[in-house]
């Protein structure tokens, strides 16, 4: 166990950041999940709502350095690779 004031408050901090961060992943994994949940019913229209709600979740994690930069961008990208598909799908 620490003694040091320093690391006990280092060790408070952290434990603090950990659960910030745990509720926040757990908010982009749910997101995501609602995202994919949509685009498996096959909705060519998928409400902008929650398109916009998910994005945003994404770079949220981004600048709260939940998520890797890269790894937003992939789950950015198969998304709308996703919905653009639906959308030839549907109009051919």
């Amino acid at each position: 166990m620490a003694r040091i004031k320093s690391a006990i408050k280092n060790i408070r901090k952290t434990r603090k950041r950990n659960v910030i961060n745990r509720a926040r992943r757990s908010q982009l994994r749910t997101e995501l999940k609602k995202m994919r949940r949509l685009l498996e019913k096959k909705e060519a229209k998928v409400e902008s709502g929650v398109l916009k709600r998910t994005v945003s979740v994404i770079d949220r994690a981004v600048s709260k350095g939940v998520l890797h930069r890269n790894a937003a961008a992939r789950y950015k990208s198969r998304i709308m690779r996703r919905i653009n598909a639906l959308g030839k799908t549907k109009s051919a």
